[in-house]
């Protein structure tokens, strides 16, 4: 059996700790310049309408312009400042901070990464064989996958919840889960492990994003709903962010395409089973909440596709599979007993 290189495990577990504040940094900047950016188009709104009263006043038309102001701005509430297809129309804002975030999160995710990494080197072996290894690789993926996400598309607005997510779950596998780098249980040392879990590792970081989506569709919705009602916007960062449709689009997107590598997880876990216990299926507590997560996940995709479940129903069905998802990576692993109790903690 290879040795393990203990040291080298020491530094990985303090790159890991070292990129956790990198992307604590990054998460600051990025809700100052949800904060930021928002107070300079609020005034630049504020000029343009105060521009226009005065050209309408001095045209003797003040009260027809006012009305027709006001009910472009009621059919424009989320969709001003950024489009639905997630394309800013403000050109004439910078956003310093924002750049700034951007920066610090490619800084991060190479130093997350080089954590990730010296781990697999210590152990001389695939680094997801515990609940810290398996959210620590987790949480890379999410920054990757936004992170080349951000080449195609404006996805700045998302940042300080992607991050945020992804700093709470280096937090989480740091100082809930901490594991000495070691060798695997014998029920893993199998190359199955290479396809079910790096599968499911993938497919748990697409749920997590489509997560923040959904969470920053109910918000939206909520803020719509409000400004419709002639209330004060009490959320007015959320100008930056596209609408609740919009959103939910996106997140529904993303879920298919976790749905089938989750789906793949499953028949991939059972292929594995057979091999490793002789059967397919046993009612194991993994295996159950496993297809919990399925068939919720299963039942939204079959709602808002042919049941017409769309808006905060739909959102709300999705966060509660990602409950699932949790709990299953949480509870389940550290309380329940079974065949899967290698949770390293």
């Amino acid at each position: 059996m290879t040795p393990i290189n203990e040291t080298l495990g020491v530094y990985s577990q303090l790159f890991m700790l070292l990129a956790a504040m990198v992307y604590m940094v990054a998460f600051i900047f990025y809700a100052l310049d949800l904060a930021q950016t928002n107070k300079t188009i609020a005034a630049m709104d504020a000029a343009a309408l105060e521009n226009d009263q005065k050209v309408m006043a001095h045209a003797g038309v003040a009260a027809r312009g006012s009305s027709r102001k006001k009910a472009g701005r009621a059919d424009n509430i989320g969709e001003h400042v950024v489009t639905d297809k997630m394309d800013y129309t403000s050109r004439g804002v910078r956003r310093n901070m924002a750049r700034i975030a951007v920066v610090l999160s490619w800084l991060g995710l190479a130093i997350h990464a080089g954590a990730v990494i010296s781990r697999a080197v210590a152990a001389s072996r695939v680094p997801w064989g515990n609940m810290y290894e398996f959210l620590t690789t987790g949480a890379l993926v999410v920054v990757v996958v936004y992170m080349v996400a951000l080449f195609f598309k404006d996805l700045r607005f998302v940042g300080s919840f992607i991050i945020g997510l992804v700093t709470l779950m280096l937090c989480a596998a740091t100082i809930g889960f901490p594991t000495p780098v070691g060798h695997l249980v014998p029920a893993l040392q199998s190359p199955w492990i290479v396809i079910h879990v790096s599968i499911a590792v993938l497919a748990s970081a697409l749920f997590s994003i489509s997560f923040a989506m959904n969470v920053l569709q109910l918000l939206q919705h909520s803020r719509m709903n409000r400004l419709s009602e002639g209330k004060k916007d009490k959320l007015g960062f959320m100008r930056l962010v596209p609408g609740a449709g919009a959103l939910e689009n996106f997140a529904y997107r993303i879920n298919t395409i976790a749905f089938v590598m989750w789906t793949f997880t499953l028949i991939a876990g059972a292929i594995w089973a057979e091999a490793a216990w002789g059967r397919y299926w046993g009612w194991d507590p993994k295996e159950v909440w496993t297809f919990v997560i399925w068939v919720v996940y299963a039942g939204y995709l079959h709602a808002r596709a042919t049941g017409g479940w769309t808006g905060p129903r739909s959102a709300w069905l999705s966060i509660v599979g990602y409950g699932c998802l949790i709990f299953n990576f949480t509870v389940v692993n550290i309380y329940f007993n079974g065949l899967h109790s290698y949770a390293g903690v």
